[in-house]
Parts: C-alpha cells; structure tokens; sequence
C-alpha cells in the first residue's frame, strides 16, 4: 500500500525506541516528552474510520496571565490524495475533491475546529511538472465566485469556520492570467481575501513558471475572529525573509499549505516551519499532500532522470509548531489526514517577551545591507589576507 518504509516517524519511533526512553527522545526531537493529545469527537472518529482518514489532535498550553485570559484557537490542517484519474473531466476530477474534503471538514467542525486550511493546489493534481497547459489550465477559476469558493463559503458559514483555500487562480481582471493562490473565507462565509505565492520553484520537475509567476499580493495578515492568519505558500518556506514578513505584520498563525515529494525535501521539512514559528514568535502549520500521481504523457525533470509519468510520491507528514520550538507529532507518509490543534495565543507574545527577538531584530541595519546587496553594482563584503608589496618585503 505504501511507497515507503515506514508510514511515519513516530511509528518508527514507538517501534524501535524502550517505552522508558521515548520520552527524552521526543523531547530531543519535539520538544516536549509528551505529546499533550487531545480527545477528538466520536463523530471526527467515526468519520475518519468510514472514509480511510487519520484523524489526531494535539494541544499547546501557555501560561496563565494576570492581564489577558487565555486565547484559545482549535486549527487544523489536511493533507489528502487525489481521488479521480488525471484523464478524467476536469468537473470530475474538482467535484470528487470537493466530496472529499467537504466530509474532513464536517469532521474537523464536530471537534470544533475554528480555522482550517486546505494542502496547496488542492482541487487538482499537481499537474504543473508536465508543464503542459491543456487540460491543467482549465482547473484555474476565480478566487472570489468560482466554484470552490462558492462551495466551501457555505461550509464556513455551516460551521463558523475560517477555510483558507489554495487554488489556480484565474484573474480575468488582467488578461486571464494564472496564480497560485490562497483564498481566505470567513467563519461567516464572507470571502475575505486572497494571497497569492510569492516564490515560485524552478526545481526540476517543480518548475511552476510555466504556469504562473511570482505572486504581486505582499505579505497580508488577515484578522479573522480567532486570530491573525497569514499563508506562506509552498516553495516560500524556503525563504526566511518571507516568514519574516509574516511575523512584522502581525501574524500569529501562518499556514504553509504545500506539495512536496519525497528525496527533494525530506531532510528539510521538519527543520524549516518549526525554525519560522521560533524565529517569529508564531504558530506555524505545515501542510503537505500524499500519494503518487500519474500522467497520460511522459516528462523530464531535468535531473537527467529518463522521461515519467508520476510525481511523487508525495511524503504527507503535517505537523503543528509553536513559538517556544515544540512541535506535534506529524501525520502519515502515505494517508490522508486530519491534523487538530488546540493553541494558546497568548503563547506568542509570551515568547516575543522572553526571547526579545524583536528588540535586538536590527532591522534598520539589515533593511539598508538588503537595499545595497540588490544593487547591481554591490561588492559583497569580504575581507581577504593582506599580502606585503615587494617593496615592503624587500625592506624586511
């Protein structure tokens, strides 16, 4: 069933590890000894055993204070597998998406999720490694009336939750161009807003600027009822200052909803989100899909690999990380899931105290080092041996 050795980490860990060392182990490795699971509904339960979903939940404390009363937020993630064939009707291919995920919603609103966000480009398969443009630009619709967001709006509002949505976006606005895009609906069913990717991979069969280009939105935070939310999309976790922008404008939860395969990225992706939530003083959420998926037509992916018609396997493993550097265990390598988080948000502003990231941040010093570096004419400062000139040798 699986591509992979081992469904997850800690299935190898509680495998391999003495039950009287596992704790220190998780602690080395999450930071904490305890994992602080939490008890999700019968209903979440019953919902993920019918429909072959994982379903965990986790928590994180902080400490009580005297001036604000505890902010707590339940969030979630979801990684899935696509669920028709890629040589299926693009209306078929959508459409069975939406059934899907529209049952891990349902299942993530009886455990009272208040926020939830969706893996990247989740309406479709991750056809842009073809780098064909017919049938995969035809999955591209409007972020504000297009059929995804006409459909998970009535859910928000269903369920009183925030869905941030990531989708090909068409904006007819400019000439029918392509975006990789987030869409943010209220827990009211209000479309909010949108995002769109800021960094754009050109990593072998990763190269996306076939499709769309960098993304022209900033970096917005959107004040939702339960908090500040920004998403990170993708191949933009690979850039600190991108998280950073997150963090100077305020968030306190970014959402890194993703598709990534195994052997590009597998050494990086438990490193990378966790060090943004500690460096920003914020939550971090990263989301990525599972499965292989397979097309009609063979291509390269400049490796110099022979021609293919799969990517993937898509490697799972969402997690959860907090500002303090502990994290959640993450989910499969090989299944769909549903990843619940229980935080406190007065977590962030704990850590901002105590770290003082932000007071000894210098941005004035690196915001003028950044402008010079992008200068064409920039000399990189770099200080090399001094040797003596022949005369100064000559009178030694």
């Amino acid at each position: 069933m699986s591509s992979f050795n081992y469904h997850s980490l800690e299935e190898c860990l509680n495998k391999h590890i003495p039950a009287n060392d596992l704790g220190e182990v998780k602690r080395l490795l999450y930071g904490r000894p305890n994992d602080h699971e939490i008890t999700l509904d019968a209903e979440t339960i019953q919902l993920s055993e019918e429909h072959n979903f994982e379903a965990r939940g986790y928590a994180f404390t902080a400490e009580a204070e005297q001036s604000r009363e505890p902010r707590i937020v339940r969030i979630a993630a979801v990684q899935n597998s696509i669920v028709e064939p890629t040589t299926e009707k693009i209306s078929l291919q959508r459409d069975s998406l939406h059934i899907k995920i529209g049952i891990i919603i349902h299942a993530a609103a009886a455990s009272n999720v208040n926020i939830i966000c969706l893996q990247e480009a989740w309406t479709m398969p991750f056809a842009f490694c073809t780098r064909e443009k017919r049938p995969w630009a035809d999955f591209a619709e409007d972020p504000e009336h297009g059929p995804t967001t006409t459909f998970l709006r009535k859910l928000a509002q269903k369920y009183n939750m925030v869905i941030i949505s990531p989708i090909l976006e068409r904006d007819t606005d400019h000439g029918d161009q392509l975006w990789n895009t987030a869409v943010v609906i209220s827990d009211s069913g209000n479309y909010m807003g949108k995002h769109r990717k800021n960094h754009v991979p050109r990593v072998g069969a990763f190269n996306e600027a076939t499709y769309y280009f960098e993304g022209n939105t900033g970096h917005p935070v959107f004040e939702t009822r339960f908090g500040r939310i920004a998403v990170n999309i993708c191949y933009g976790r690979h850039h600190p200052q991108n998280w950073m922008m997150f963090g100077l404008n305020g968030a306190e939860i970014v959402f890194n909803p993703s598709a990534t395969t195994a052997g590009i990225s597998d050494p990086i992706w438990a490193i990378e989100a966790r060090n943004a939530a500690v460096a920003n003083s914020y939550f971090t959420v990263a989301i990525n899909r599972v499965g292989s998926e397979y097309f009609k037509n063979e291509f390269t992916t400049a490796n110099g690999k022979k021609a293919r018609h799969e990517i993937g396997p898509f490697y799972g493993s969402s997690y959860v990380s907090a500002p303090d550097g502990t994290r959640t265990p993450g989910l499969s390598r090989d299944r769909d899931g549903l990843l619940i988080a229980e935080l406190d948000l007065n977590l962030c502003r704990q850590l901002k105290d105590y770290w003082t990231f932000r007071m000894t941040q210098r941005l004035g010093e690196y915001g003028a080092n950044f402008t010079r570096a992008a200068q064409v004419d920039y000399k990189p400062q770099i200080i090399k041996e001094r040797k003596p000139s022949h005369f100064e040798q000559q009178k030694k």
